[in-house]
């Protein structure tokens, strides 16, 4: 893969939104972007503790295929497997680039109307705004916790 490819292939940045009276968000055309690099407007979205994440469909699958060989693995893991498994919803964007997020992922993690989107990397996550700013701060005020692996992956 080209060094292009994999940046084209990658969810960056955060944005602020509001979704519209039906749960429509509107997707950043940064992200829309990685998701025709994906070849597809198909998101997975899974609650995932106090946000949504959402795949593209083809990084889920690799997901799924980890839980299928090495989460069965991993003693305790089955109720997280059967929390999000079960919670996925296949969600695709409409034609003005909206994702409509269903009422069912809306209130198992308390969105309502504003939203942060953070793209990581092969994900996006999708949080209540004010949810995201507590656990911005937390983290903003911890980073030094974060100092020993980052300096393991040679990155301090």
């Amino acid at each position: 893969m080209a060094k292009s490819d994999i940046i084209a292939s990658r969810f960056r940045s955060r944005s602020e939104h509001t979704l519209d009276p039906k749960g429509r968000l509107n997707v950043p055309s940064r992200f829309r972007e990685v998701l025709k690099h994906y070849g597809s407007g198909v998101l997975m979205v899974a609650p995932w503790g106090k946000h949504l994440r959402a795949w593209p469909a083809s990084e889920w699958q690799i997901v799924e295929d980890k839980l299928l060989t090495q989460g069965r693995e991993e003693k305790n893991l089955s109720s997280f497997i059967r929390y999000v498994v079960s919670g996925i919803t296949e969600c695709s964007l409409d034609k003005q680039g909206r994702l409509l997020i269903p009422v069912s992922l809306r209130s198992e993690v308390n969105i309502d109307k504003e939203v942060v989107l953070n793209g990581m990397l092969e994900f996006v996550e999708i949080w209540d705004k004010e949810v995201w700013l507590a656990e911005y701060c937390k983290t903003r005020e911890n980073l030094e916790q974060y100092s020993d692996s980052l300096a393991k992956l040679g990155i301090l």
